[in-house]
């Protein structure tokens, strides 16, 4: 059987994927600094240090760079959370990579977390209903992880995708509160106190 062949990308997609990508880059500083309400399309501009006319060469609005910007990190973060816990072994090792994961994200972008979780009210809903879209498919995957090992008595019986939405939730809050203010453990710290308290819930008899 005849492989199929790889498309292979024109100099003028390259470009342009290079220059969007740019573009990402630059509107996520800027967005995390300024906000999505105050920030402009020209100081994405200059951050990306192209002309105002280029940026709107790639993109219609200040609206469809910020849904760029989250689309993007949103996917990525996505990505790199279910290789993790497809690559852990038991329930316990799932949920502590999807705990890993989101932190390691978060140190690594820490202007997306500060978009998606600080940006107020009036910014596109992006950041907001897409985030819990995002997120169905990992938690998806720890509810499948800790229903099978409740099926085993591996762990105490509580409900299933609830426990797997409340991991989600904790590690979100703890996230959240490293941005909003000036922590005073590290992230490692943080990851695993989370990771000790929901093991701890897991099992709540074991000695």
């Amino acid at each position: 059987m005849a492989e199929l062949a790889i498309p292979v990308k024109t100099k003028k997609q390259i470009v342009s994927e290079f220059r969007q990508s740019e573009i990402i880059t630059a509107a996520r500083k800027v967005f995390a600094e300024k906000g999505y309400v105050t920030a402009t399309v020209d100081e994405i501009a200059a951050a990306a240090a192209l002309a105002k006319g280029t940026i709107y060469v790639y993109f219609e609005s200040k609206e469809q760079i910020y849904n760029a910007v989250m689309e993007n990190d949103l996917d990525a973060l996505r990505t790199l959370t279910l290789k993790k816990i497809a690559e852990a072994g038991m329930v316990r090792e799932k949920i502590t990579a999807y705990i890993n994961a989101r932190f390691q994200y978060c140190e690594e972008r820490r202007d997306f977390f500060r978009i998606m979780y600080i940006e107020p009210s009036s910014s596109p809903v992006l950041s907001k209903a897409k985030a819990r879209e995002w997120l169905r498919e990992p938690v998806h995957q720890l509810t499948v992880s800790i229903e099978s090992a409740i099926t085993q008595k591996q762990i105490h019986p509580w409900p299933a995708e609830i426990l797997a939405w409340t991991v989600a939730d904790l590690t979100t809050g703890a996230l959240q509160r490293r941005l909003s203010t000036t922590p005073t453990t590290t992230a490692r710290e943080d990851a695993d106190f989370l990771i000790e308290f929901i093991d701890a819930a897991l099992c709540p008899n074991a000695s």
